[in-house]
């Protein structure tokens, strides 16, 4: 099993809301790190821990972001942290694969399942690592995680849609195990 870092400077963790029932709004964390174990000829072994700074937040304005921050909705001065570990993978061939796990944001735990692909692995030109890349997705409920905040239209529905879409682009270095001496 081969432990790999994620990188942040070339991963991000995205994310997307209607907005007034008619536009989408998108945004994503600019602060995450975290571990995958993972070794391709047993992908079903497979472990990820993701740790996201609430705070980071950015959908590109300020008031919006301000407003995400609260406690309206993530409250990242009591809850700083959102994480996510897998506890089970399921294969779906050879480059794709179903990760289940505990997915925790405002103190909250609710089980996640992540429609995750294997990019590709090479040598990075400058560094001479070794860098894997993944892709994922998955929709969630808000409100499953006390993210309730919202505000009825005069026309009918709702401000911010309850259905978030999450969409990940990780890639990672892989970890050199250093012999005892």
């Amino acid at each position: 099993m081969t432990t790999w870092l994620i990188d942040a400077a070339h991963s991000q963790v995205s994310f997307s809301a209607r907005h007034m029932m008619v536009t989408t709004v998108r945004g994503s964390f600019k602060s995450l790190s975290g571990t995958i174990e993972f070794d391709p000829a047993n992908p079903a072994a497979a472990q990820v821990e993701v740790a996201i700074e609430a705070a980071s937040i950015d959908t590109g304005v300020v008031d919006r972001d301000n407003h995400l921050r609260s406690p309206d909705f993530l409250d990242v001065a009591s809850f700083p942290t959102i994480t996510f570990k897998s506890t089970r993978v399921e294969p779906q061939g050879s480059d794709r694969a179903r990760i289940y796990g505990d997915l925790t944001i405002r103190g909250v735990t609710r089980e996640v399942v992540i429609e995750a692909e294997l990019l590709g692995q090479g040598k990075d030109p400058f560094t001479g690592s070794t860098k894997v890349g993944f892709a994922g997705r998955t929709t969630i409920n808000r409100e499953d995680w006390g993210l309730t905040w919202n505000i009825a239209l005069e026309a009918g529905g709702v401000l911010v849609s309850k259905e978030i879409r999450i969409e990940l682009d990780v890639q990672a270095v892989e970890q050199t195990v250093t012999a005892a001496v």
